[in-house]
């Protein structure tokens, strides 16, 4: 099969167009390398790929010749408030509302990577894909409106889309304003760590490859919108205890207030993608820190 995999330089689609390569697809990238964090960081994800340097937003899209195309691009971050809304609005909304009628216009079977921000303070946890979406973050809003998007599309232009809602992904090449990669660097260099809140915030913590695996299950079989979860619903202060023992020595925490649009919790009800595509995660949690504790401190080490 030949894939094409928006986003393919961050974190998530890096590891995507590994795997998607590993079993034996042709796959092509598509980033426009923004700087929303250091380029050089994408650069070295997307070392080895075969990728278009493109822009969702503005220049022109064909996806003829793709037997499915994965759509990990967009702004990320729910620090979305302010004058940055605009860039959310053109970097989600706009770049998804072009490419869903692209592909709709080459009859390309489509995967968009939504967020559990769409749940927001949900009604109820584990939270079902049933559960009404009612997001607390600009962030979260862009990406149920790329959502509503996906199925209009569908609806008036005959679009093949599947959503899977992603349940805080982590691991190796984690982006570096999420809270793992920043305690695990912390730690393996000896820096205090900002915490936000009060650190009892909860997440169903999803591995990257267990990600991945559930991404690609669902353009193989799925249909409809999925969420893709972890296991193991941990706070924040859990898994600095996990980290702490990981590395054999105390991170020193810096209190600070929570961030505006930051969710209480998350935790993934699985039943409906574990009942239709046999996906469930195998990566306990902390295998997964050990992993990327791992991952950061050889890079400090290779400095």
């Amino acid at each position: 099969m030949r894939y094409l995999v928006t986003g393919s330089a961050g974190f998530i689609g890096s590891h995507l167009v590994e795997a998607l390569r590993a079993d034996g697809h042709e796959v092509v990238g598509l980033d426009c390398f923004t700087d929303y964090y250091d380029v050089a960081l994408k650069e070295e994800n997307a070392r080895g790929q075969k990728i278009l340097r493109l822009d969702l937003a503005r220049d022109a899209l064909d996806f003829a010749g793709y037997d499915g195309v994965f759509h990990l691009a967009g702004q990320p971050g729910v620090r979305s408030f302010g004058d940055v809304f605009e860039t959310y609005l053109e970097r989600n909304v706009l770049a998804s509302q072009r490419l869903f009628e692209a592909a709709a216009r080459d009859g390309v079977r489509v995967v968009f990577a939504s967020s559990s921000s769409v749940y927001g303070d949900a009604e109820a946890y584990p939270t079902a894909e049933t559960v009404r979406p009612q997001p607390v973050s600009p962030y979260g809003i862009t990406k149920l409106t790329c959502e509503h998007l996906a199925r209009a599309t569908a609806k008036s232009f005959g679009l093949d889309v599947v959503v899977a809602r992603y349940f805080n992904a982590y691991g190796p090449r984690q982006r570096p304003d999420m809270a793992f990669t920043r305690i695990a660097m912390c730690l393996a260099e000896g820096r205090p760590f900002d915490l936000f809140g009060d650190g009892l915030q909860s997440r169903s913590f999803t591995y990257v490859a267990d990600v991945v695996r559930g991404t690609m299950l669902a353009m193989e079989s799925g249909s409809g919108t999925y969420n893709v979860g972890g296991g193991e619903e941990a706070t924040m202060r859990d898994t600095i205890a996990i980290f702490e023992d990981l590395a054999g020595h105390p991170l020193e925490i810096r209190d600070h207030p929570s961030v505006p649009g930051d969710q209480r919790r998350t935790k993934a009800d699985t039943t409906l993608i574990r009942d239709e595509l046999g996906w469930a995660p195998t990566t306990s949690l902390r295998d997964g820190l050990s992993s990327q504790w791992q991952w950061a401190a050889a890079r400090v080490a290779a400095r």
